[in-house]
């Protein structure tokens, strides 16, 4: 591996910037990088204790399984579907307000989830909070590519914004351990509370910036409801797809409008003097190609913690906090190499760090495999986790900074948007189709269960294993 990458456009402007970029961050852009951190760290965290509450929810309220499952999928609806708007609407009405909107939102939502007295009005809190995330997520991360300059500043600084993210999904599994056993409750009211402060925050330390120069562009409400609309159906089919059935009428009624909405939305978007999303847009192959990395990272990884989630708690006995202490190691090691991962950029370039970052996951998954009824955490489990560790930060950091290098400051809510969409939706479609797979290999007794379970991991190893041959596909392209 060469120590530089000419034909990577991200090293190539590593040069440019090193020359013109201040030595150091003022202590105004500290404030305002933690601050957008701690938004990135609060959606990780919420996710994550949410899910290890979701038995108690379900006993407290009288929950049926397929109603229960619905506490985690409705925010995964929310998010996903309203990304891309959340995303073009940053760009248009300034990313500062919509970051103050989102996080408002979120807090309220969360405290009226925490005072649930029925599983509809926590579904409905859940969605509402999903929504809000869609805001967030993508005003955040243009703020951040957008503050500091292309190059060496910007990679350190998102590679901090990642290890913010991992770091709450890890302690978010230790929180949610905790607070259940105080009560469920209490895995929405800590939000709220954090999500005060980083409001406070936000509206003393981050600029009003990225509305751009000149009249505000009028927003293309036909085009914001097709979006929104295909982009919600397609999730809620992929999410009730294992339930209903993958050939059943009503998902392929579902996945038909979907496409029927999204074709409307085209020939909208090459109707109207103001697009929403300007279609040449996608042609940025460096998004696109990003965003399918990022399907492919969140989408494995998740349908691997939902296995091991199974196994450890259900076929081995473990409670949710020593699961969550199983896990951690993978979270210490991304907190620990994140904050370098622009370091790592400069040494190896973006479509490389891709690469690494798929070869740790595959070996992962492939070492996964080999769980059994009475298998070993330091010789089966740890060595996983530990590969996880890595592939986070390399994978993750050169996706963000693939999908923003190149896109104009105007845009990049829209980008942020774009690459989240690709997180949620590999998460929803990967997971559906792991369940899938568990659910219809899964036998009588403990060895049937894990017979399912090893059929899901093959199924997750498999989508590992085709992102990491696109990604050596790309690199040997653009060496090309």
């Amino acid at each position: 591996m060469s120590t530089t990458q000419s034909n990577d456009p991200v090293v190539e402007v590593v040069a440019e910037v090193e020359a013109t970029a201040p030595a150091a961050w003022t202590g105004r852009m500290w404030a305002m990088l933690i601050v957008l951190c701690g938004a990135m760290f609060l959606d990780a965290l919420d996710n994550a204790m949410v899910g290890i509450a979701v038995p108690p929810i379900q006993s407290d309220l009288g929950m049926s399984t397929s109603a229960v499952q619905w506490v985690v999928s409705a925010y995964v609806l929310g998010f996903g579907g309203f990304l891309l708007l959340g995303g073009r609407l940053a760009d248009i009405v300034g990313r500062r307000r919509l970051l103050l909107l989102g996080v408002g939102v979120f807090a309220l939502a969360s405290l009226a989830g925490g005072l649930a007295q029925d599983g509809a009005w926590v579904i409905t809190a859940r969605f509402v909070m999903g929504v809000a995330a869609a805001f967030t997520a993508p005003a955040g991360l243009a703020i951040v590519v957008t503050t500091f300059a292309e190059g060496p500043q910007r990679n350190r600084a998102v590679g901090i914004y990642t290890a913010c993210g991992a770091t709450g999904f890890s302690l978010g599994l230790i929180a949610g351990g905790l607070l259940t056993q105080i009560g469920w409750r209490w895995t929405f009211f800590l939000p709220v509370v954090a999500a005060l402060l980083i409001l406070v925050g936000a509206l003393i330390f981050v600029p009003a910036v990225g509305k751009g120069t000149g009249p505000r562009p009028k927003i293309d409400l036909l085009g914001a409801v097709l979006i929104t609309g295909a982009m919600l159906l397609l999730v809620y089919a992929v999410v009730e797809a294992p339930t209903r059935g993958w050939g059943a009428a009503s998902t392929l009624t579902m996945f038909a409008v979907a496409v029927a909405l999204l074709v409307a939305f085209v020939i909208t978007e090459r109707t109207v003097r103001q697009p929403l999303i300007r279609l040449s847009f996608l042609r940025n192959g460096g998004l696109v190609g990003a965003a399918l990395f990022a399907a492919a990272i969140l989408g494995t990884y998740m349908s691997f913690q939902f296995v091991g989630a199974l196994y450890l708690q259900h076929l081995r006995g473990w409670s949710p906090l020593e699961m969550a202490l199983g896990f951690l190691p993978c979270g210490l090691l991304i907190g620990f190499l994140a904050p370098r991962a622009g370091k790592f950029i400069g040494m190896f370039g973006v479509k490389w760090m891709i690469v690494i970052g798929f070869v740790a996951y595959t070996l992962a998954y492939l070492l996964f495999v080999r769980i059994g009824l009475h298998s070993s955490y330091a010789v089966v489990i740890l060595p996983s986790m530990l590969l996880i560790g890595i592939a986070f930060p390399f994978s993750f950091t050169g996706s963000y900074v693939q999908a923003t290098s190149g896109v104009a400051d105007e845009e990049q809510g829209l980008a942020a948007g774009i690459l989240q969409t690709g997180y949620q939706v590999g998460a929803a479609l990967v997971l559906a189709v792991t369940t899938a797979t568990i659910s219809a290999n899964t036998g009588a007794g403990r060895s049937g269960i894990l017979h399912g379970y090893h059929a899901g991991l093959w199924v997750v190893t498999a989508v590992s294993i085709a992102a990491l041959l696109g990604a050596v596909g790309s690199l040997v392209r653009a060496k090309a």
